[in-house]
């Protein structure tokens, strides 16, 4: 496993904290297999590690810890603001693993959790039942891949295989499985399904070295992409989020040439566009986790409690990707996310 350290800190989840009510589960014996070296602690809740206080996000993020616990209460959400529902009118979202084995300076995890500790929720169970009483009455669009990178850690936990066997039983239910990684071991066991869509989030190589630490380069990303496509999987685009830099437009311009010299334009489902934005409520926590970080001491606008770019700026930078993105795929298959109005 590359993202294994050997120096300073610990190896990556060198301990194991579990619930006890959890500890038999099946999904928890299989996740265990996989660290046979690790020191187990059993615990009666996560929140009694998770959510300790004077927790150091970034020092966590060096050498995380895993914590196994059963999801309790609401096990689906309505889509937030913040995201896009690529025209779908039944949109939620699941979080069955809270935080990512990747640590991305603008991402919104670190001010939503107190953290950097990985909980994965062993009980999937319970979330494919609520699933299919939500079915019962309407189709489903739900995003599996949200507060963490599934794919990244298949090799890990498996759940990637079991939502694809759950999709594949049930063609109303729709999903997208949010992603950075280039893991293409795992995607090249599985059937491809048309009601599953994966999605990759795609970022200008410069960005990709500053900001996105510990994730695949771009090439090695575009490199899966394009076996998925062989493969016959359903595929979106996501830049998203847009980042604005002092190069911006020959970054992008170079970015979105590179992008469709590797992938055949006319085998995209479709793609999606979105500035950086942000809770206000994250940032503050965001902020004081990353104090040297220029991404987020930007002097972004607050509309409403969300932070991003100015207006004027964010129709520029919207206006000028969105052009370049036109001259390889069709308008109506380009979404934007726009602030509310």
């Amino acid at each position: 496993m590359s993202y294994l350290k050997k120096d300073y800190y610990n190896e990556h989840f060198s301990h194991i904290y579990i619930e006890k009510d959890i500890r038999n589960h099946p999904n928890t014996q299989n996740i265990l297999s996989h660290f046979p070296r690790a020191n187990l602690i059993e615990i009666n809740h996560y929140k009694e590690i998770f959510c300790r206080s004077h927790q150091n996000y970034c020092l966590q993020k060096q050498s995380p810890k895993l914590i196994l616990a059963k999801k309790q209460n609401s096990l689906m959400y309505e889509g937030a603001p913040v995201c896009q529902d690529f025209g779908n009118k039944h949109f939620y979202y699941t979080s069955q693993v809270m935080n990512c084995i990747y640590d991305c300076e603008y991402c919104y995890l670190q001010g939503m959790y107190p953290s950097g500790n990985i909980v994965v929720f062993v009980n999937l169970e319970d979330i494919f039942y609520e699933i299919e009483q939500l079915l019962m009455k309407h189709p489903v669009y739900l995003c599996i891949s949200y507060d963490t990178d599934l794919l990244a850690l298949e090799h890990i936990l498996g759940y990637v295989k079991s939502w694809f066997s759950f999709a594949s039983k049930h063609p109303d239910l729709t999903l997208e499985l949010r992603t950075k990684s280039a893991n293409w071991t795992a995607l090249s066991s599985f059937v491809p399904c048309d009601n599953i869509i994966l999605a990759w989030t795609l970022s200008p190589e410069n960005i990709v070295k500053r900001l996105e630490h510990h994730t695949p380069t771009l090439r090695q990303r575009l490199s899966c992409i394009q076996k998925s496509i062989d493969f016959g999987f359903p595929v979106r685009l996501c830049f998203d989020p847009i980042i604005d830099t002092k190069d911006f437009r020959t970054s992008y311009e170079e970015f979105i040439r590179i992008v469709f010299e590797a992938l055949p334009k006319d085998k995209i489902k479709d793609a999606s566009i979105g500035v950086f934005r942000v809770s206000q409520d994250y940032l503050k926590q965001m902020r004081k986790q990353r104090s040297n970080s220029s991404v987020l001491f930007y002097p972004y606008e607050n509309d409403n409690g969300v932070f991003h770019y100015s207006k004027e700026r964010t129709e520029e930078m919207l206006s000028f990707v969105l052009g370049l993105l036109k001259e390889y795929l069709p308008e109506d298959k380009i979404f934007q996310w726009k602030e509310a109005t």
